[in-house]
């Protein structure tokens, strides 16, 4: 399993996780609001801002026909067809070198998901340092053998795919000349329920693949991708917004720039709570081995006095017999004087 380079960053087991928030369409058609996000993803400590670059006409048809209506898994959109919903959240081509520009003055790196050759076309331009295939897009195989032959990493979402899907994007792919693959166990709902994240997916996609493998997730708050961390996800991907109360078309499973700080904060506290396999004290727990509990007299006691209850037990600090030998020492006799707080030994009795 290879590690890949994303702009400065080392993304790969072992490497602590790298946080990337996704724009979206949370900046509701408004540029100014939309570099706001930028700067506000900057100050949470966030490495990376994601964007979506396609027009509707790009991904779409203007058609008002059920099959191009939306309905059931993404409750937020529903009613609307898809041409409506992709004219509100699309980010314009335009706004695309003022918001790169912006996150690199930041010290963000930024990349996007492209949904055509126009995209790439312009992301190439801006160069994107690493590419995103977006989970509905992970069964166009053309377009990944078009955004692979840059050369850049793929980042490829897998919500609702099989495995043979999975294979057929990682083998065309890897044929094409990507420089590097993660994959990201995704819930493509929208808002996703927490009990359909299936975590315990993300070793077996590392395994099947041998590729790092992160967690592109839509559930609310930061305690699913933080989870994932535990099962080698070292790549988390979260929509973002300044404010949920703002609306916008991702708002409702988007964290705000306190919790998107929180989740850089907790991921790198799990990722570092993973440690090794060794069972034993560890350099923190050093200390502590002085208070563990040992026979201590604890009455004052002269030569010739009977071991008791009343005058050894079982305290803390350690430093005297262990407690395990409190039966063989009961009963027996002090050979010498001791005061109150000696460590009992041996050459006492």
């Amino acid at each position: 399993m290879t590690t890949l380079t994303i702009g400065p960053h080392q993304v790969g087991t072992g490497e602590r996780p790298f946080v990337v928030a996704e724009m979206s369409g949370n900046h509701n058609g408004d540029l100014d609001r939309a570099l706001a996000i930028v700067d506000a993803v900057a100050a949470s400590g966030a490495h990376a801002l994601k964007l979506q670059t396609y027009r509707p006409d790009t991904i779409t048809i203007d058609v008002d026909t059920p099959a191009f209506r939306i309905s059931g898994g993404h409750e937020l959109w529903a009613g609307q067809n898809l041409y409506q919903l992709y004219e509100r959240a699309h980010t314009p081509y335009e706004w695309h070198g003022p918001i790169f520009e912006r996150a690199r003055e930041r010290g963000l790196t930024v990349f996007s998901s492209p949904f055509d050759a126009s995209a790439v076309e312009l992301l190439e331009g801006l160069d994107a340092p690493a590419y995103k295939i977006a989970s509905s897009e992970l069964v166009d195989l053309p377009l990944i053998r078009l955004v692979a032959a840059t050369g850049k990493p793929l980042i490829i979402s897998t919500g609702m795919a099989t495995i043979a899907e999975i294979d057929a994007a990682v083998r065309t792919a890897r044929s094409a000349g990507a420089g590097g693959i993660v994959l990201l166990a995704c819930t493509a709902a929208y808002p996703a329920p927490p009990a359909d994240s299936n975590l315990r997916r993300i070793p077996v996609l590392a395994e099947a693949f041998d590729v790092p493998v992160g967690l592109s997730d839509h559930t609310p708050g930061i305690g699913v991708p933080v989870a994932s961390v535990a099962l080698g996800a070292c790549f988390i991907e979260k929509h973002v917004t300044l404010d949920r109360a703002d609306g916008g078309v991702d708002s409702d499973f988007s964290l705000n720039p306190a919790e998107l700080s929180a989740l850089v904060v907790e991921t790198e506290r799990a990722h570092a709570a993973l440690g090794g396999t060794t069972i034993g004290p560890t350099p923190a727990e050093r200390e502590g081995l002085r208070f563990r509990r040992s026979l201590y007299v604890v009455a004052d006691v002269r030569a010739g006095d009977e071991v008791t209850a009343a005058n050894v037990r079982s305290i803390r600090p350690a430093g005297g017999l262990s407690p395990v030998e409190v039966d063989r020492v009961l009963g027996r006799r002090f050979t010498v004087d001791a005061a109150r707080g000696t460590p009992l030994s041996w050459d006492l009795i």
